[in-house]
């Protein structure tokens, strides 16, 4: 296994990601959209979800494709960004046919992102038009770290940011697209290292190596409840039924559990969308699934460390950069 040419989520053929943000209020979208309707499904695993439309990514549910996926900041009020993402879907024609109307099906998730040195008295909620700026910049070229659903961002120690990464597996093409706005920390006590440094390919996130030492017995730090979420998209290539991509994003949840520390928690929201384009179908069922679930967490933990690694500082910060703790 290798990374893809951009090591990004759009190594995978037929996927595009797009980016807006407000940096006075300090949050933003992210959005992928296909250049077809692809097969997706989701996974929760932690206590304090945010979501629109994810009933519906179930196996035994009507509809089996979606046209895009977005990932907000703004809590609540987030959710809204995937309506001004199907609002512009719809006038491109694009939907789920039901008579002589289309019907744009666009899942979401959201994180919270609203006490992070930002003015949040907007005097009308941003998301909307911040989905559709998302949807009308997607590219299969984006920015890391303090850009779209990554901007206003926080771990338990520093700022968070917007993460993606590749691998290329035989005939499939898999990439991770991450939010990272974790409870925990994603670096070992109080060094530059990594937890997902066992997983980096070509000093993607600083080449640091392992920490030396850990004291499993220390408390894990971490930011106030409530005030977390991580989410996520991995994608891939491969035809999935929405049952087989269900279990892909099960799969992925491992490179959370080995970046984030600690991960899944109450007061967190944090999942997974797959997202199948079913460009390549599977040569061996069983075996293939294992393998593209096991490369899915790979790049899930390296996306997470390099979402971080990318953070940028912006005036009214409350928590630095990596780069600013670590000097580089």
């Amino acid at each position: 296994m290798r990374p893809g040419a951009k090591n990004l989520v759009t190594d995978v053929p037929g996927l595009r990601v797009g980016n807006a943000q407000d940096d006075g209020v300090k949050t933003g979208t992210t959005v992928m959209v296909g250049e077809a309707p692809f097969t997706a499904a989701v996974h929760v695993m932690g206590g304090a979800p945010g979501t629109r439309e994810t009933d519906l990514l179930a196996p035994d549910k009507t509809v089996q494709e979606v046209d895009a996926l977005v990932l907000s900041g703004g809590s609540a009020f987030g959710l809204d960004a995937a309506s001004g993402v199907a609002d512009a879907l719809r006038a491109q024609g694009r939907g789920f046919p039901v008579g002589d109307q289309r019907v744009p099906i666009v899942p979401g998730a959201i994180l919270f992102d609203l006490i992070n040195g930002g003015d949040k008295n907007w005097p009308e909620n941003p998301y909307r038009r911040l989905g559709a700026e998302a949807l009308s910049a997607a590219s299969r070229d984006f920015e890391l770290g303090s850009i779209g659903a990554g901007t206003g961002t926080l771990i338990a120690d520093l700022k968070g940011g917007l993460g993606s990464a590749s691998l290329q597996l035989g005939p499939y093409t898999v990439g991770a697209l991450v939010a990272v706005n974790a409870l925990g920390r994603v670096t070992v006590g109080e060094g530059p290292q990594f937890w997902a440094a066992p997983f980096e390919f070509d000093a993607e996130f600083g080449g640091f190596g392992q920490a030396r030492s850990f004291d499993p017995a220390a408390p894990a730090p971490i930011k106030g409840g409530g005030q977390a979420t991580t989410i996520a998209i991995v994608a891939t290539n491969a035809a999935l039924t929405q049952a087989q991509a269900t279990r892909m994003a099960v799969a992925t949840h491992d490179g959370m559990a080995r970046a984030i520390y600690p991960s899944h928690t109450p007061m967190d929201g944090d999942l997974v969308f797959t997202a199948a384009t079913g460009a390549q179908p599977l040569e061996e069922a069983e075996a293939d699934l294992l393998r593209l679930g096991h490369a899915a967490a790979l790049c899930l933990s390296r996306a997470i460390a390099r979402g971080v690694y990318h953070a940028r500082p912006a005036p009214g910060d409350v928590m630095p950069c990596w780069s600013d703790k670590f000097g580089t």
